[in-house]
């Protein structure tokens, strides 16, 4: 005999899903950075950044280090995630 189970979310409830606890971590140009979040300060174009971002991709942090971005997630607890 087989059962299956099926979860219901809504799709708010999937945004936000992991929020405050798993993030990602990726790299960013500083042209990206000034198209998407047009509140950031002006910088150089042609930057390279790292950023972490929540689960529903929300910038958090911004580094021109990776390891600067993962040490921020690690105090914030929040765990990076593969993103491919």
């Amino acid at each position: 005999m087989t059962f299956e189970s099926k979860i219901h979310i809504s799709k708010d409830e999937l945004a936000h899903l992991g929020a405050g606890q798993v993030g990602y971590i990726r790299k960013i140009t500083s042209d990206e950075v000034q198209e998407r979040f047009p509140g950031v300060p002006k910088m150089e174009s042609g930057i390279d950044l790292w950023g972490l971002f929540s689960a529903d991709g929300t910038p958090l942090f911004l580094s021109d280090d990776p390891s600067t971005a993962y040490h921020k997630a690690a105090e914030d607890e929040i765990s990076p995630v593969s993103v491919h």
